[in-house]
């Protein structure tokens, strides 16, 4: 997606151990009109699909999930919480999630009352690098008996080994940009 790639180098900053920083219009501050491009372009890449949900994780992938289901006839959009809280439901499906970023770990969660056996579900999320993220979203998909259409991303880091981890699992994997690699604040694409 040539103007995804255009935004990451005019907006995006590199910053020290390969962190991408794209706060200016993905996971801070949100380009809403640029999102709707996000979702015509995952629609156009899983358009041989049936998509009953999507499914993201908390919470960068929220606003984007959830602008690209309107592009699947508006279907719902669960995000698997990081949080345990008083008013989430206590059947829930979880799994461990490691987070690059953050460079923690998460037990995440999503109802059972929004997972159902047989749906077929596309993941939405902003990055790839390790599949960490993407592999816990399955694993809570597989618990639930539903279908693993594929992993949408915005941005896959192409030198990390998310990709290979997914696609070693028959996973389909559509990344909107791949990075080939990031180098003295230069960024190169694949």
């Amino acid at each position: 997606m040539e103007s995804l790639k255009n935004k990451i180098l005019t907006e995006g900053v590199v910053r020290e151990g390969n962190i991408l920083k794209v706060d200016k219009f993905l996971n801070h501050q949100m380009d809403i009109k640029f999102f709707n491009e996000i979702g015509k372009e995952f629609k156009e890449r899983f358009k041989d699909h049936k998509i009953d949900k999507i499914l993201t994780i908390e919470a960068s992938g929220i606003a984007i999930a959830g602008i690209a289901a309107q592009y699947f006839d508006y279907v719902p959009v669960v995000f698997a919480k990081k949080t345990d809280s008083l008013n989430i439901d206590s059947e829930l499906y979880t799994s461990k999630v490691h987070s690059f970023t953050k460079k923690k770990d998460y037990t995440v969660m999503a109802s059972k009352n929004f997972i159902k056996k047989g749906e077929n579900i596309l993941i939405i999320d902003d990055f790839l690098a390790n599949g960490c993220a993407a592999l816990g979203l399955i694993d809570i998909i597989k618990q639930g008996e539903a279908n693993v259409v594929g992993v949408g991303i915005v941005i896959e880091k192409g030198f990390q080994p998310g990709r290979k981890v997914l696609e070693e699992k028959d996973i389909k994997v559509e990344s909107l940009a791949i990075i080939e690699k990031m180098d003295a604040g230069k960024i190169y694409f694949k």
